[in-house]
């Protein structure tokens, strides 16, 4: 199937390249969202974690995350490769710094995915990103997701969902909130795209320097 063809949403103002951070719980579909995005040939710079945590069934390596060892991501860390990192449900994530750079410079409007702690890491450094919060409409429907995924024990399950009332309380880090409905991803990726395009047609620039 041929891949749609887009372009950048532009206004007749001069634009700069945009950092747009993507963050929510645990089975919020932010990688579900973020490859059918991608998959339709939308133009954005798609930076890939790194992680520590196991390798799932149907995952490819370099392309849904860079699965490296805890002794690896620990040299990333002292040799600040990294533009964050946080340990998430006993994992390690981080988002590498030089293609983001590399991206910005080159005028690349850039998305990264992170957990909330990442999100008020990269506020303190970078606050002219776009940050988006992506939740589903129900905790009810949250806890249906994960357990239909199947991918965490129920323990793991348990610490995720403790987890939510802490997240969602980061509310007030974000610009924007997107709520990704069951076999309604499609809005949820219509209303990214309208945020983006908001973005662009903004009197005053938002500009980011790494």
């Amino acid at each position: 199937m041929k891949k749609a063809s887009y372009e950048q949403p532009l206004c007749s103002l001069p634009t700069k390249a945009l950092l747009i951070v993507l963050s929510g719980p645990s089975g919020a579909g932010k990688d579900a969202l973020l490859a059918r995005m991608k998959e339709s040939g939308y133009p954005l710079e798609y930076i890939t974690t790194v992680t520590t945590r196991a390798q799932r069934p149907g995952e490819q390596d370099n392309v849904d995350y860079h699965f490296t060892s805890a002794e690896k991501f620990q040299e990333m860390v002292k040799n600040n490769e990294l533009l964050e990192w946080a340990n998430v449900y006993g994992n390690w994530y981080g988002v590498p710094k030089k293609p983001v750079k590399q991206a910005l410079e080159q005028g690349k409007d850039t998305i990264v995915k992170v957990d909330t702690q990442g999100v008020a890491t990269i506020k303190k450094i970078l606050p002219e990103a776009i940050f988006i919060l992506v939740v589903p409409p129900s905790k009810e429907e949250l806890v249906t997701r994960l357990k239909e995924r199947r991918t965490e024990s129920p323990p793991d399950l348990s610490l995720r969902m403790k987890a939510v009332g802490a997240e969602i309380k980061q509310l007030p880090l974000f610009d924007y909130i997107v709520v990704n409905r069951q076999d309604k991803i499609d809005t949820a990726i219509s209303d990214v795209k309208a945020i983006i395009t908001a973005e662009k047609c903004r009197v005053r620039a938002r500009e980011i320097i790494l």
